[in-house]
């Protein structure tokens, strides 16, 4: 049973982004976020377009496009939100995830 939660939320800007992203490579507008074992800090970010959304993904859904997480790792991103950020150093999707005791610079792993 797909569930949509509050657990974790995507930013208009990030939606804007999987939007323009899913056009291009004509697929459908859902963004998959999960968590894996790695990175300097513990614990690391995926991101990857999604061709579907699973029966046991938690769902998130901003301006028209989804966001989904596996059962796994909702809950180690719970209560956190996916933005899509622009700066000098470049233009990634970051994860504000209130879990997370530490992180790296880079922003793409944390610690529990």
């Amino acid at each position: 049973m797909t569930t949509t939660t509050t657990d974790i939320s995507l930013s208009p800007s990030a939606a804007q982004r999987v939007a323009a992203i899913a056009a291009k490579q004509a697929k459908p507008a859902i963004l998959r976020l999960s968590v894996e074992g790695g990175g300097c800090s513990g614990f690391q970010y995926r991101f990857g377009l999604a061709e579907t959304v699973e029966s046991d993904d938690s769902v998130a859904q901003t301006d028209g496009v989804t966001l989904v997480v596996d059962p796994v790792s909702i809950d180690l991103v719970r209560g956190s939100e996916v933005d899509f950020v622009e700066s000098l150093g470049g233009a990634a999707f970051r994860v504000t995830n209130p879990q997370a005791a530490s992180g790296c610079g880079c922003g793409t792993s944390f610690a529990i």
